[in-house]
């Protein structure tokens, strides 16, 4: 599979993974709160994973993000704790199409069993600038592929502890039900629309796998948050595109600057339809608290922006 472009690992990296591989062969690292729960751990990379997982886990295993709530997931940087919970878990998890390239080094590193959520997805390519005819990497923004991802994790679940195996598939069938359900009232929704509308427009090209399942054109500003920084260029051409399909609403992400897309909303009387989330969930008190949160309230704002009918 053709694999995204890479920035050299740092060296500090490579300095920080030698000096806790070399700390936790003399037990200086431990985790607080693992001795009192002799549950198995899973480690996802982050939040959005984490949550996906915790639903198909139930009680039998505990679930943990490298990333925190509103973090940026493309650029991030790993720190000590973060390999030191690499170490001592019993299961990764990582979204793959080449996603978390910064976690690569150190999940090489330790001896800890390893699934990518997304093996068996269709790829969609990114279409445009340096990353042209890469896979883009967020197939979790369309719920038929997060049923996917639940089947890898009943499937590497249940090898961890096969005890519960039954219990691990019935929580990941309820769960892809309720995925469905989501998708379901998404398409209906934009059944309303005439063709040319049906079109999402965005900040980052984060939505690629959303729009193919629900029979939207797709355009954004950006193809991946590397740069977020918007050419003349890259807002010229979505300008263009959102006058030639009468495009009535336009988004942006919650992790980057909308200023971007403010202009082409100015150069073109789009509405700014809102606020999308992608890469992190929320805290327990905000908008998209779970997985099911961030697709029901994304898919209810496109819905609400192309249609007309914001409350």
């Amino acid at each position: 599979m053709p694999r995204v472009p890479r920035r050299p690992v740092p060296a500090r990296l490579t300095l920080m993974v030698t000096a806790v591989a070399v700390a936790l062969s003399g037990c200086a690292l431990r985790l607080p709160g693992r001795a009192a729960d002799d549950r198995p751990v899973v480690l996802t990379t982050f939040t959005v994973l984490a949550d996906v997982a915790q639903n198909v886990a139930g009680e039998h295993l505990r679930v943990e993000s490298i990333t925190k709530v509103g973090a940026e997931i493309h650029g991030y940087e790993p720190t000590p704790r973060d390999i030191a919970q690499a170490s001592e878990a019993d299961l990764i998890l990582d979204n793959g199409l080449n996603l978390e390239s910064w976690f690569e080094q150190f999940v090489e590193s330790v001896d800890v069993p390893h699934v990518v959520v997304s093996d068996g997805v269709e790829p969609v390519d990114i279409t445009e600038d340096a990353y042209a005819g890469k896979p883009n990497p967020h197939a979790w923004m369309s719920p038929l592929n997060v049923q996917r991802y639940v089947d890898n994790m009943v499937a590497a679940f249940s090898e961890l502890d096969p005890g519960h195996a039954d219990q691990y598939a019935a929580n990941g069938a309820a769960y892809q039900a309720d995925l469905q359900e989501v998708q379901d009232e998404l398409v209906d929704g934009l059944s309303a629309l005439p063709e040319h509308q049906r079109a999402l427009v965005t900040c980052e090209g984060a939505f690629s796998y959303l729009a193919r399942d629900a029979g939207l054109a797709e355009r954004y500003v950006w193809p991946v948050n590397a740069e977020q920084q918007a050419t003349p260029q890259q807002i010229t051409g979505t300008i263009e595109f959102v006058r030639a399909n009468d495009v009535p609403a336009v988004f942006c992400e919650s992790t980057v600057s909308d200023k971007p897309m403010q202009q082409v909303v100015a150069a073109t009387g789009a509405r700014f339809g809102g606020t999308l989330y992608v890469d992190s969930l929320s805290e327990a008190d905000g908008p998209v608290p779970t997985y099911l949160d961030l697709i029901r309230y994304d898919t209810a704002t496109i819905l609400a922006g192309l249609t007309g009918d914001a409350s």
